[in-house]
């Protein structure tokens, strides 16, 4: 294998910046009141990405870890080509797909059933296709009895549940050669599916596949991701093992 195809994600010097300023939430009348009394709009930049380089290899799982806001999440769309970096490259071999559990391409106001259609249709699988793996995706969420019931009466735990199950059966279809996980294990709540979800990553990457995988749950990146990349403010703190960089981030 040659070494351009064992590198499935290189990320050099990326940086990515947001207008955060607070104006755009400001209420009508709080807006009239700022007019009145001369007052500039505030300008306040989030800097998300800070000159952040790594490479991610055939059948290697990264674990990616930082408290809320740190930048994480929106590496990951860096990654996925989501968003685009103000400065640096990001180079990725073979197909890609990101799996958030934040209830993508689902609408509220559907059935489970419904849904299951839906974004599978979003991620490009034919009704056929979707009507061959129904029963595997239903029972790898642990959710049947719930199949006529709209997605709004879910709890957040079960509905990662069923994200994760019907994209993880879409991958099956389409065996990326990239995974990218942002806060899946753990938000479904049951060590039984954090199990079985675990075993499909090591499927793919048994197949080749580079996983990412970003989670607040430090026992699921110490027992899955031989390395870590911890990220503060954009900002990479540290890039080893995850035993080390772990340890760091505790006692930070």
């Amino acid at each position: 294998m040659a070494e351009t195809d064992k590198k499935k994600i290189n990320v050099k010097n990326v940086s990515k910046k947001f207008d955060g300023g607070h104006v755009s939430n400001l209420g009508v009348l709080a807006r009239i009141i700022d007019f009145i009394k001369g007052k500039k709009p505030s300008e306040k930049i989030i800097t998300a990405a800070e000159d952040i380089s790594f490479e991610v290899s055939s059948g290697e799982m990264l674990g990616l870890i930082g408290k809320n806001g740190s930048g994480k999440s929106t590496l990951l769309r860096i990654i996925a080509g989501i968003y685009e970096p103000d400065q640096g490259d990001v180079v990725t071999h073979g197909s890609l797909m990101y799996i958030n559990g934040f209830n993508f391409g689902t609408r509220p106001r559907l059935t489970m059933r419904d849904n299951i259609f839906l974004v599978g249709s979003i991620f490009g699988m034919s009704k056929k296709d979707i009507q061959e793996r129904f029963d595997d995706i239903v029972d790898f969420s642990g959710l049947r009895e719930f199949l006529d019931m709209k997605l709004y009466q879910f709890s957040s735990g079960m509905q990662t549940r069923l994200n994760f199950s019907i994209f993880i059966h879409c991958a099956s279809k389409k065996t990326p050669d990239i995974l990218l996980l942002d806060e899946i294990l753990g938000a479904g709540g049951d060590v039984d599916f954090n199990t079985k979800a675990a075993e499909k990553m090591e499927e793919f990457m048994k197949g080749g596949a580079a996983v990412v995988l970003a989670s607040h749950n430090l026992s699921d990146i110490k027992k899955y991701c031989k390395r870590v990349l911890w990220i503060d403010h954009g900002t990479v703190m540290a890039d080893g093992s995850a035993e080390e960089v772990i340890e760091k981030y505790n006692t930070r």
